[in-house]
């Protein structure tokens, strides 16, 4: 009833053909192939296209600060301060320490400072500790105990030139313009 061309599977890389056993993209040429189109260069992709979610476990705990620019989801368990792009503790996560992200969604369990551009707290969440925060979102059901600082964060600001030291003029000359005593 319905024609559709179905697209040939793709062929495993056997281990002699990259050390790898994930295959290629369908976009991309296979490793060790020649075709005029794997000679050409490829623009190199933007950063923010190969960053991923990286992902903490439920079944996981970690001890120690957690750092970077990259997106994590924590479902596990930290016991530290979390630095991070863009962060989500799930339902199941939790985090014992500072939390600093530019994006902050908490539906677990966060004891300790968050501090974000944009905050959200779903109804699931547990916080327990001061928000700073551009944007905050708290929906009906989430626990919240602490203090919120809501506002613009100032950028640095660029450090003005001093102004050109005045010159030193000297110091006046005190005349006595009283008359002799006779």
């Amino acid at each position: 009833m319905f024609n559709k061309t179905k697209s040939p599977a793709p062929q495993p890389l056997s281990r002699s053909d990259s050390g790898s056993s994930i295959p290629p993209l369908p976009d991309l040429p296979a490793p060790g192939g020649s075709s005029a189109a794997a000679a050409a260069p490829r623009p190199a992709a933007p950063a923010v296209a190969s960053r991923g979610l990286s992902t903490l476990s439920s079944d996981l705990q970690f001890e120690g600060n957690v750092g970077g620019a990259g997106d994590l989801q924590i479902d596990g368990q930290v016991k530290g301060d979390v630095k991070v792009g863009r962060l989500i503790v799930g339902e199941t996560g939790a985090v014992e320490g500072n939390v600093a992200a530019d994006y902050v969604e908490v539906r677990g369990r966060v004891v300790g400072a968050v501090s974000g551009k944009q905050v959200k707290l779903i109804a699931t969440a547990y916080v327990d500790g001061d928000i700073t925060a551009e944007q905050l979102s708290i929906d009906i059901g989430a626990y919240f105990q602490g203090r919120v600082l809501q506002g613009r964060r100032e950028a640095p600001q660029a450090t003005a030139p001093a102004p050109a030291p005045r010159p030193v003029e000297p110091a006046p000359h005190i005349i006595d313009m009283k008359p002799p005593a006779a």
